[in-house]
């Protein structure tokens, strides 16, 4: 049995719990290759069951946490049909879970590389949406490296899907920002330029990355593309935000102009007041239950942070 195959056959066990040691510290001399190909193999025994792959996520995408983790590249993971959802869940499923806001990307065309470069990225994604990712470890405590994330798919658990899909060119990525809320408290802030700078350049690493392993992504799948800020924890019964995209409103002025965190440019210059900003919309149906129907749930949007152009 190779050391990938112990690898996987130990993470596969711990879906069911208790957490497991760190893979490096069983085997301490696993490799990159090996890693991936551990999670590749739990993988494809899943799809032997039945699930299908709807995408990718990629983690490690901001400076913080390669520096936390000491290594100087993101990861991918893989998302299977039964991870991704729209409403809810039960939490019970899951081991250790965090969550975190993201940009996420439904591709309208197959991306493949070597070569590919931003501006490719943008052109096979067909459209944008908010989303929290459930993130979840198999590795006891969260004392996780790179290639001990990596062979855990990543720390992948679930994805609530956003309701919105925007074209990019209403967005200006970079400066997409959130603010997340849990029990009511912020707990966390950030913009899509912490994820690699522009979540662009996130997608166009991860197609880069899988092309080089023969790999392409295909049209309709989605892909994550980093966490806008760190991720909290979740148990039963708390409130967290869900990020959004805001609503594409006419100006009262009635010009074509750009919306940007609640301004706009358009003839004569004009300004909305702080009032008019372009602002969050609000879901409280349920995202996540937990044992005895309690859960966690999916609430306030962004405040007015989503950058938006009307055409």
């Amino acid at each position: 049995m190779t050391v990938a195959q112990r690898v996987a056959d130990t993470l596969q066990a711990a879906y069911a719990g208790p957490p497991v040691a760190p893979p490096t510290s069983t085997f301490p001399d696993l490799t990159l290759d090996e890693a991936y190909a551990a999670q590749l193999l739990q993988i494809e025994r899943r799809l032997a069951s039945g699930r299908r792959v709807v995408g990718h996520k990629i983690g490690l995408t901001s400076a913080a946490m390669q520096e936390l983790l000491g290594v100087d590249q993101p990861d991918y993971g893989h998302l299977l049909d039964d991870m991704v959802v729209a409403d809810s869940l039960s939490i019970d499923r899951f081991l250790q879970p965090r969550i975190e806001p993201e940009i996420g990307f439904v591709l309208g065309r197959d991306l493949q590389g070597p070569g590919v470069d931003e501006v490719a990225a943008a052109a096979a994604v067909e459209a944008a949406f908010p989303a929290l990712e459930i993130v979840d470890s198999r590795i006891a405590d969260w004392q996780i490296g790179l290639l001990d994330t990596i062979a855990d798919n990543a720390s992948s658990g679930a994805v609530v899907l956003g309701p919105e899909r925007v074209a990019l060119r209403d967005l200006d990525l970079p400066s997409v920002s959130v603010t997340m809320r849990r029990n009511g408290q912020d707990v966390g802030t950030g913009t899509g330029a912490a994820v690699m700078g522009n979540p662009l350049r996130a997608l166009a690493w991860l197609a880069n990355t899988l092309g080089a392993r023969g790999i392409r992504l295909e049209a309709g799948h989605i892909v994550l593309a980093g966490a806008m800020c760190a991720m909290v924890p979740v148990a039963a019964g708390d409130t967290v935000s869900q990020p959004s995209f805001p609503a594409s409103e006419p100006c009262p002025c009635g010009s074509h102009h750009e919306h940007r965190h609640g301004r706009h440019r358009g003839p004569g210059q004009h300004r909305h007041r702080p009032d008019d900003e372009v602002g969050a919309q609000r879901s409280d149906r349920p995202a996540l239950h937990g044992r005895g129907g309690s859960g966690f749930r999916r609430s306030a949007a962004c405040r007015g942070s989503w950058s938006h152009r009307q055409p």
